[in-house]
């Protein structure tokens, strides 16, 4: 009898037509466990000490070992300070002990670590592409949602719970329940302005927070095919906050160029066998999808969110939306309580909101290009008196680029705090935490109730946006910058 995921119209075939999600499932699936499951292998599994710990506890429990120690990579990233002078001591008890915890993990299984003082500590999703471990046609995964960056590279990258990281050291394979297949056709060529967190933005409002929930969604479009890797990676990492639980975009020349020369990417004869291999990562011509949306990159205009939810946004120059034409009842109340929170009344012209804390950093937008951004804005130019304006580079290497570059002298003339690579004010799981009530004008990726501290209130936009922000003191466009 055929597999129920044979029996689906859009179903892997080898022999027909697939898209790039179904050839990365071929190939690393290990068998078919049947119902639409199967087991895939893990080329690259990543850690953090914050959503580990559980996980080695159970293997050391069985009393099993990781089963290919090579394979996997752990960064300390979620819990570290990042103040503009790094120590190894860190206040914080209960951080203090996941690092160690960690550290002994890795020591004892013979698991590489980088760790706090590692000249290349940073965020893990900045850090693995950083090095050249992310290539096309991987399967990468992590204890962490954002795990979707990776498809970037047109590599199966996708977030995993603490039962399933306990699996993949123990077995380096997942069990896996195929998605449907979606694509996202972003048409047409950005304009003025617009850069990839605007693009993904808007494909998230017009999705809604759970509009791609079950499908692995591929990016294509002459907008996704314009952005550098940097860009690329900014799409595939909010992607998850629309529901996709896969998100791709085929490999090109930009990859090649990216990956090509890092620390840990093939050179010679397997740089050239790879560079074959990953040619063959896209999807067919005639390849099926469940669903298709299409738009227009040139409509999109600079975007930022007014609400507690990533789908709740708007254009820089609109104005926060009246619950009562909203229709649907449920999405009402969302509205009327995102509202509440964010203290904010219906009809506030956007550009009138006022701020006092801006943050640059996490695995969204703290990279080389991002950086460069906002030493754009920031140059002859000073952080407003009101606000405190933060940058954490998303790494080791991204911070000593940026100096090379002189941008950390561009900022902190700017009054910018130039700070250490970490997760930092992302998720407040660290001593960067916003105070109750504080207003922040935010590059990171979620504005969730409470995420960069109890009360606090979050607009996620672009990097240059958060950087114009600050320097007017309230959201703002940098084109409307003196």
């Amino acid at each position: 009898m055929p597999s129920p995921e044979s029996r689906s119209p859009y179903a892997s075939d080898r022999h027909g037509p697939r898209t790039l999600y179904d050839k990365l499932l071929d190939a690393h699936t290990v068998c078919s466990l049947g119902e639409g499951e199967r087991l895939l292998y893990v080329d690259l599994h990543v850690m953090n000490e914050y959503t580990s710990p559980q996980a080695f506890t159970g293997l050391r429990e069985a009393g099993r070992r990781p089963w290919r120690p090579s394979a996997q990579l752990a960064v300390v990233d979620h819990v570290n300070p990042t103040a503009p002078q790094r120590t190894e001591e860190v206040a914080d008890e209960g951080a203090a002990t996941q690092i160690r915890y960690l550290r002994r993990n890795c020591a004892d299984f013979g698991i590489e670590l980088i760790d706090l003082m590692d000249p290349r500590q940073g965020i893990e999703h900045v850090v693995v592409p950083d090095l050249g471990l992310a290539q096309p046609g991987m399967t990468i995964l992590c204890g962490d949602s954002h795990t979707t960056t990776y498809g970037a590279f047109g590599a199966l990258g996708y977030g995993i719970g603490t039962s399933e990281v306990e699996h993949v050291l123990a077995t380096q394979t997942v069990v896996h329940r195929r998605l449907a297949p979606m694509r996202a056709i972003l048409d047409g060529k950005a304009g003025d302005g617009v850069g990839a967190k605007d693009l993904i933005m808007a494909v998230i409002a017009s999705l809604g927070a759970d509009g791609a929930a079950g499908h692995a969604v591929e990016f294509a479009g002459e907008a996704i095919a314009a952005l550098g890797m940097e860009g690329r990676m900014t799409v595939c990492n909010m992607a998850v906050e629309c529901g996709a639980r896969v998100a791709l975009i085929a490999p090109d020349a930009v990859t090649a160029d990216y990956v090509r020369g890092r620390p840990r990417a093939p050179s010679g004869a397997d740089w050239e066998r790879g560079k074959a291999l990953w040619a063959r990562f896209r999807s067919d011509a005639d390849a099926a999808f469940a669903r298709e949306i299409r738009i227009d990159a040139a409509a999109v205009r600079p975007m930022v969110t007014w609400g507690t939810s990533p789908d709740q946004a708007v254009v820089i120059d609109g104005a926060v939306p009246d619950p009562a034409a909203e229709a649907d009842p449920t999405r009402r109340r969302a509205m009327e309580r995102a509202l509440d929170y964010m203290g904010l009344a219906p009809g506030t012209p956007v550009e009138d909101i006022a701020i006092d804390h801006a943050f640059i950093g996490s695995c969204t937008n703290a990279r080389i290009e991002d950086l460069r951004a906002v030493a754009g804005v920031a140059k002859g130019r000073r952080v407003a008196p009101s606000v405190r304006a933060m940058v954490v580079p998303g790494s080791g290497a991204v911070r000593r680029q940026a100096e090379e570059e002189g941008i950390d002298r561009v900022l902190v003339a700017a009054g910018f705090e130039w700070r250490q690579p970490g997760c930092s004010m992302c998720l407040a799981m660290n001593d960067d935490v916003l105070p109750d009530g504080a207003r922040c004008a935010s590059s990171t990726n979620r504005n969730f109730e409470g995420r960069q501290g109890r009360g606090a209130r979050t607009h996620l936009m672009s990097p240059a946006l958060v950087a114009a922000s600050a320097i007017a003191g309230r959201l703002c466009d940098p084109r409307d910058l003196p």
